[in-house]
């Protein structure tokens, strides 16, 4: 599961642009708790200040749960989605300081599907 979501992040470096760094932590628990103390399986921190990094996490610890129920690829496919769901939500960030849900869920697919469609991971 790690190989695949570095894999991703690979690929996301060499199609989008990142103006400020944006590191991902993978989480070993099933959920994550926010600043804003709401319970969460993936979340991005915008920070006000901007001497504060941006960052991503994401909660791996149910894998084990959703490759029996989901299968490996599609199992993965939750990981990275949720990766490009606060991915979105960074962009948002950078172009106009502002984060919405509002047409997160189907840009995020759009770049899982466009990752889907390259050749160069296996």
């Amino acid at each position: 599961m790690h190989a695949a979501t570095l894999r991703f992040a690979r690929w996301l470096r060499s199609v989008e642009s990142f103006p400020v760094r944006l590191p991902v932590y993978l989480s070993p628990h099933a959920y994550l708790r926010t600043v804003d103390d709401e319970i969460a399986t993936a979340s991005f921190f915008a920070p006000y200040d901007p001497s504060v990094e941006p960052y991503i996490r994401i909660a791996t610890g149910d894998y084990p749960e959703l490759l029996v129920s989901h299968g490996r690829d599609d199992a993965l496919a939750m990981f990275l989605n949720s990766m490009a769901h606060e991915l979105v939500h960074y962009r948002q960030w950078i172009d106009t300081g502002n984060i919405t849900e509002r047409g997160v869920v189907v840009r995020a697919r759009n770049i899982v599907d466009r990752y889907a469609l390259t050749t160069d991971h296996p």
